[in-house]
């Protein structure tokens, strides 16, 4: 249900911005990537635990370094037509792909917890 509603409001949201549609995909792309990207290099399991505030700040730099360029790109190509539709797509979209890697995590640790208790 929670998806249906995410997929709903995310259609909703681009009807609604369709003048400014180059905008919003920019927004979903970036956005996307750069919580992609953090995620990956939060959640990378190590042998050394002194490595996990050092891949926190490599995940918080690469989530800005991709915001900062799918920015530039996006300005230096003019497909940010709307600095607000992107903002908007841009936070949601990132809230969005926050909660998706969060349950896919979820998913995936309860699924090793179920194997290991066999």
């Amino acid at each position: 249900m929670k998806l249906f509603i995410l997929f709903m409001i995310s259609i909703s949201a681009g009807v609604a911005s369709a003048e400014h549609f180059h905008s919003f995909l920019l927004g979903l792309y970036v956005s996307t990537m750069a919580v992609g990207s953090c995620y990956w290099f939060a959640f990378r399991s190590s042998r050394f635990p002194q490595l996990a505030l050092l891949l926190l700040i490599c995940g918080l730099f690469s989530k800005i370094t991709i915001t900062v360029a799918g920015v530039s790109w996006g300005m230096s190509q003019d497909l940010i037509s709307s600095p607000l539709v992107f903002a908007l797509s841009y936070l949601f979209f990132s809230i969005v792909a926050t909660y998706v890697w969060f349950a896919h995590r979820e998913r995936k640790m309860a699924k090793q917890q179920s194997l290991a208790a066999v």
